[in-house]
C-alpha cells in the first residue's frame, strides 16, 4: 500500500566530497529488458511522519503554503503489523505529500521510506525493482484497496511500491517535484544504474563541479546528477557526511514560480526558513522547516 495514498483513497551527502571528475553514469544493460511500471508523476509522493499533536498544524502550514487540499483524516493501520496512525493526502499544484501521525511506535523499517511509487503491477514493479539491483526489505503485502512493498536501492535510499485494484485518477502537477537524494561516493554509480533500469530514465546532467552552496558548503564544489523519468525527477548529492544541518533531512524540492512570495506565505503559517534564499544552477532556493519538523527545499527559476 502507498503508505499515504492508498489509506486515504480507502477511506472517503556533499561539498568536495566526492573524488575529482568522476565519469558519467549511463542506464545498465538490463534497463531494455526491465518492463516499464510507471503510472505517472502525480502518483508519487513524499512520506511525512510527524507526531499525532503536530498533524494538524502541519497540514494547515503546507497547504497555505502551497495550495491544495487534504483528504480526509482517518485513523488506520498501515503496516503489516500491528499499528495506529492518523494518515491523510495532502494534494497541491507542486507536490504530493503522505501525512502519518502515528498514536503506536512505528514498526521498523517503516517511517525510512521517502516516498512511494505507484506502479501498474505489484509484482513486476517488485520484480523489476530486483532486477535492477533493489533489495526488499518489506515483502508485499496487502492493503483494503491494493498492495504494497518496500525496497532499498544501491545507497541505503528506501522507497515503497504500491498499487491499486482500481487506479486512481490524480489531476497533473504544475511543476514537478524533485525527490533529493543524499548518497556516497562509494555507491552513486550503482544507485543511478538502478534507477535508471528500473524507472526507464533519462540521465539529465551529471555535473562534478557543482556549487556547494547548494549543500551548505559554499566556495566549494560537490557531484550533483540529475535523473528524470515517468515517476518524476531524482536529485542525487553525493556527498562526503560533512554536511551542515539542515542538509540531508529534506526529502523532496519543491518547484514555485514565487520563491518570495511563497517563502512569506509559509512563515505566515508557522513555517520556519532554515536556509534563506540563495543563487545556483539557474534558480534560487531556499529550505524551510514545518511545524512537526519536516524539512523541504523549495526553489524558483532565477529571473
Amino acid at each position: 500500500m502507498n503508505l499515504r495514498l492508498v489509506w486515504l483513497a480507502a477511506f472517503a551527502n556533499l561539498g568536495s566530497c566526492t573524488p575529482a571528475q568522476p565519469a558519467a553514469v549511463a542506464p545498465t544493460p538490463s534497463h531494455a529488458v526491465t518492463p516499464g511500471v510507471a503510472v505517472g508523476p502525480q502518483y508519487d509522493t513524499t512520506h511525512v511522519y510527524v507526531a499525532p499533536e503536530d498533524v494538524d498544524r502541519f497540514v494547515q502550514s503546507f497547504l497555505a503554503t502551497f495550495g491544495g487540499t487534504s483528504t480526509k483524516q482517518v485513523v488506520a493501520t498501515v503496516t503489516p503489523t500491528p499499528s495506529r496512525t492518523t494518515s491523510q493526502l495532502l494534494q497541491t499544484p507542486v507536490g504530493t505529500v503522505s501525512v502519518f501521525g502515528f498514536k503506536t511506535p512505528v514498526p521498523y523499517p517503516f517511517g525510512l521510506e521517502r516516498a512511494s511509487y505507484l506502479v501498474t503491477d505489484i509484482d513486476q514493479g517488485v520484480q523489476a525493482a530486483r532486477n535492477c539491483g533493489a533489495a526488499l526489505i518489506v515483502t508485499t503485502f496487502p492493503d483494503p484497496i491494493g498492495r504494497d512493498a518496500i525496497v532499498e536501492w544501491p545507497g541505503g535510499v528506501t522507497m515503497q511500491l504500491y498499487w491499486h485494484t482500481t487506479k486512481p485518477a490524480y489531476p497533473a502537477f504544475q511543476t514537478l517535484p524533485e525527490s533529493r537524494v543524499y548518497v556516497s561516493p562509494d555507491r552513486v554509480s550503482a544507485f543511478v544504474d538502478s534507477v535508471l533500469c528500473f524507472s526507464h530514465g533519462t540521465l539529465v546532467s551529471d555535473d562534478a563541479g557543482a556549487p556547494g552552496v547548494e549543500v551548505g558548503r559554499p566556495g566549494e564544489t560537490f557531484r550533483r546528477v540529475r535523473l528524470e523519468s515517468a515517476f518524476g525527477k531524482i536529485v542525487v548529492l553525493v556527498t562526503d557526511g560533512h554536511l551542515p544541518y539542515p542538509y540531508g533531512h529534506e526529502l523532496a524540492g519543491y518547484e514555485v514560480t514565487d520563491l518570495a512570495g511563497t517563502l512569506a506565505k509559509a512563515k505566515a503559517a508557522g513555517a520556519t526558513v532554515l536556509v534563506e534564499p540563495y543563487a545556483s544552477d539557474r534558480r534560487q532556493a531556499s529550505l524551510v522547516v514545518f511545524p512537526g519538523g519536516y524539512v523541504a527545499e523549495i526553489h524558483a527559476s532565477a529571473p
